[in-house]
């Protein structure tokens, strides 16, 4: 039914079927259909249709990556106040990535993100003020709003949150309230929140240490791709710290890592390679 909406030139279906094509929902994946799609429908109006096909060319699936293209696409969302049209804008203009850096410009689109509601938008205005990019340097204004995107469930909001609270700038340093925020955007998913929580437990500087949870959450950001995680997963193996040693696991996790250019993997990978081997019957080195 939505694809015949599409076919029949209605807009709003027009973004929705690019959307299923985009993640694959009940349908094959199919980038370039749905770059196609979002295109119609942002030529026929649709303000989110402008900034999919932005994401689109800023990523480069189904289209030729473009980031001037995608700031385009983005600018025509903004001009039909689409918040996530703001943030994105935003954020090509806070990072310069089709350009110079607009740091003044960036906190104003954040801030009319925010104004309706876009929890991006809060997060990330929370940002420039921890920064003082575009605005003064303002930890407890950084701390509030990532306050209330983490209060209106935003995983990244709750990792900002965390941070805020760890090193107690613009809020009273609260580790258990740093952690329970890392916990709740970890088992939302986000990658950094499950890499910090493996590398608390395995430090036991700020918490007890606990090496099966350090292991726990280190291989729940690696199997996200994470290399540092994959890193640290060789290193728990090759030591038997929260698991059962197991080198040739070990190994596979740093060939990940290295894979992706982690330097501390390069390294692991090296010495092992590098270290003498025991002979089966004497234990004597070769």
């Amino acid at each position: 039914m939505l694809r015949v909406a599409a076919e029949g030139g209605f807009a709003i279906a027009q973004n929705s079927y690019g959307l299923v094509l985009d993640f694959g929902n009940g349908v094959e994946q199919n980038y370039i259909e749905a770059a196609r799609w979002y295109r119609r429908a942002a030529m026929n109006g649709v303000p989110r249709a402008m900034t999919n096909i932005g994401l689109m060319y800023e990523d480069g699936l189904g289209v030729d990556q473009d980031y001037v293209a995608a700031t385009a696409w983005f600018e025509r969302a903004v001009e039909k106040n689409d918040a996530a049209g703001q943030v994105n804008l935003g954020r090509m203009l806070d990072r310069g990535m089709a350009g110079e850096v607009d740091y003044d410009r960036a906190v104003e689109l954040y801030e009319m993100a925010s104004e309706q509601g876009n929890l991006f938008g809060l997060n990330n205005l929370g940002l420039m003020y921890e920064l003082g990019r575009g605005v003064e340097q303002n930890f407890e204004k950084a701390a509030s709003l990532y306050m209330q995107a983490a209060d209106q469930g935003l995983p990244l909001g709750k990792y900002n949150l965390a941070l805020s609270y760890i090193s107690g700038e613009g809020v009273k340093p609260d580790v258990a309230r740093a952690i329970e925020l890392y916990k709740e955007a970890a088992n939302q998913g986000h990658i950094l929140s499950q890499y910090n929580l493996g590398v608390i437990y395995v430090e036991g500087e700020i918490v007890e240490r606990d090496y099966s949870e350090g292991f726990r959450w280190t291989k729940m950001a690696a199997d996200q791709q994470n290399p540092n995680a994959q890193n640290n997963m060789g290193y728990l193996l090759e030591n038997g710290f929260g698991v059962q040693e197991n080198l040739d696991s070990a190994i596979e996790w740093f060939e990940l890592a290295a894979n992706q250019g982690n330097e501390l993997a390069i390294e692991a990978l090296q010495r092992i390679n590098s270290a003498p081997v025991a002979d089966d019957k004497s234990g004597k080195a070769k």
